[in-house]
């Protein structure tokens, strides 16, 4: 036997390629015949099973053995061959299996999100690109429904990354069960899921999901001995031929949703192309936000507070205003939303911190009494540890200030992590504030729970007293509340003399309004306190009442 051909046949079986080589074998007769032997690979469609083809092809006797030729002058010889084949095959076909094995995985894993089971990222856009194409081609039209988790943060932040996995777990399972087998459902990352729906017969079948995606997670999920409340907001899309790629479509849905959760939480909005001009700008008003951070463009805005009694300045709250280079002053309203959405306000807190320091440093330089000062914050701030962080380093003595809860805290239950941080800021010696106490967002187990040492009654409640009865008796009602809890009680929106006379007289301490000055620049402010020596106002009767709050966010 040549063994340079002999291993030229076993090398080009492990390689599974077609190839032929010429062999002598031996006649029952004696006689040595010459052949072509023909090895053919092939692969069963259906199953993936694979097998050789040999087929032999007689040749004219030939007097000379070449490199090539295989000796098979005897049966023991060609057995032994036979069985090398066989074995080299199957090892083949042991390998094959475990490769193709493997290439399963390697595809689940970069198709599937490992936590839910869902398609992940890559494979949800990979399968939108074809709708896409499907849609141009064959007018298959299709829906995307972008769904954001509405309290996930809090409860990752305060039951522990464990149960947030747990409840991503559940809402995966929840969605899998309401939506068709066609339907494609698939984890973005974080809180955001999205879902593909072709478009049998029309759009309403869209809004009837979209519906029973808010109803089920309206309901507690129960996992791992836990019963969480979440609630979602949706955002649904539906593709057009313009549609140029995946992140066109989801985007648009991604639009959809911050417009339906810009309108309060366990909503769903349609896109429309008024949202597309509108997204433009938000995201060009987000980019400038990250510059005026980077230039510290935000400044202090001071409103004057009054003692009740004295008619002294007592506070000024404290409004952020950006410095825009172009636009000029741009008032909270029409950027602090978005702020919040793209989680800088921390930033923009640090900034306002700076410059009050500079303000106090000015104001005691010069000898102006500014005995407190108020620092009004949203609820996530209050879970945030950097909040102590900035007042420890602020140089402003924390006895001197006051934190000023939004109406946001109120909307959820107080947490440890906020419970944490008010008890910390009490042990520092900084005073608590409710804002906007009566407008239906604040409640009186709120107060139960913050243990505030301010109460601020709307100006909704205090304008209309003056003329109305039932006003009136509202206001008397609220300042009863803060005062049976050993509260001082501040009266905003006052306008008028009217308005602050009856404020005085129903009990309040502290009054706030334009009637006393519109928020000012920091140089105004100074000029008021020197002019008037601390007095705007002038009541029937005084008592002795000092006390300076600043709110920084309104």
């Amino acid at each position: 036997m040549d063994q340079g051909a002999h291993l030229l046949t076993i090398d080009k079986l492990m390689r599974w390629e077609h190839f032929s080589v010429k062999v002598r074998l031996t006649k029952k007769t004696g006689e040595p015949v010459w052949v072509t032997m023909t090895w053919t690979p092939l692969t069963d469609p259906e199953n993936g099973n694979r097998w050789w083809l040999c087929s032999l092809i007689e040749l004219q006797p030939h007097p000379a053995q070449s490199k090539n030729v295989l000796d098979f002058r005897n049966q023991s010889s060609a057995n032994d061959l036979v069985t090398q084949y066989t074995e080299q095959v199957a090892h083949l076909e042991s390998e094959n299996r475990r490769l193709r094995s493997i290439a399963k995985a390697v595809t689940r894993d970069s198709n599937e999100d490992p936590l839910t089971g869902l398609s992940n990222r890559r494979h949800f856009e990979a399968n939108v690109s074809v709708w896409i194409a499907a849609l141009r081609n064959r007018g298959a039209a299709f829906a995307i429904l972008f769904i954001d988790l509405d309290r996930f943060k809090t409860i990752n932040d305060t039951l522990g990354h464990e149960a947030g996995d747990g409840l991503l777990v559940a809402v995966a399972s929840m969605l899998k069960r309401i939506t068709h087998s066609s339907d494609l459902v698939a984890r973005l990352g974080g809180d955001e899921f999205v879902i593909l729906r072709p478009l049998g017969e029309s759009a309403l079948e869209i809004s009837g999901l979209a519906d029973e995606i808010i109803r089920e997670m309206s309901k507690p999920f129960e996992f791992d001995g836990k019963s969480v409340s979440c609630g979602a907001s949706v955002g649904v899309a539906i593709a057009d031929k313009d549609a140029r790629n995946p992140e066109e479509v989801v985007g648009d849905a991604d639009t959809a949703l911050y417009h339906a959760k810009s309108t309060g939480r366990a909503r769903w909005s349609f896109f429309t192309a008024e949202m597309r001009a509108q997204s433009v700008a938000t995201r060009h008003l987000a980019t400038e936000l990250l510059a005026a951070c980077e230039r510290k463009e935000f400044v202090p805005y001071f409103q004057p507070l009054v003692d009740a009694s004295t008619g002294r300045i007592t506070g000024v709250e404290v409004l952020v205003r950006w410095s825009h280079p172009t636009r000029g002053l741009v008032p909270p309203t029409d950027f602090l939303d978005v702020a919040a959405q793209m989680g800088i306000l921390a930033e923009i807190d640090t900034i306002l911190f700076s410059r009050l320091r500079e303000a106090v440093a000015y104001l005691d330089t010069a000898h102006i009494e500014v005995p407190r000062f108020a620092i009004n914050v949203s609820a996530g701030r209050l879970s945030d540890s950097a909040l102590l962080h900035d007042i420890n380093v602020s140089g402003i003595d924390p006895k001197r200030l006051t934190v000023e809860i939004l109406e946001s805290v109120y909307l959820e239950r107080i947490h440890d992590a906020t419970s944490w941080t008010l008890e910390e800021l009490r042990e520092l010696g900084v005073e608590v504030a409710v804002d906007d106490f009566g407008t239906g967002h604040a409640s009186v187990q709120g107060l139960l729970q913050i243990k505030p040492d301010v109460l601020k009654i709307d100006r909704q409640f205090v304008q209309p007293a003056a003329e109305s009865e039932r006003a009136r008796a509202l206001v008397k009602s609220l300042i009863g509340i803060g005062k049976s809890l050993g509260l001082k009680v501040v009266a905003e929106g006052v306008e008028n003399e009217a308005q602050a006379q009856l404020a005085r007289d129903l009990g309040c301490d502290i009054l706030q309004g334009f009637y006393f000055g519109k928020p000012m620049a920091e140089p105004d402010l100074f000029k008021v306190l020197n002019e008037t020596n601390g007095c705007l106002w002038r009541p029937t009767s005084t008592v002795q009442q000092s006390e300076l709050s600043i709110n920084i966010l309104p």
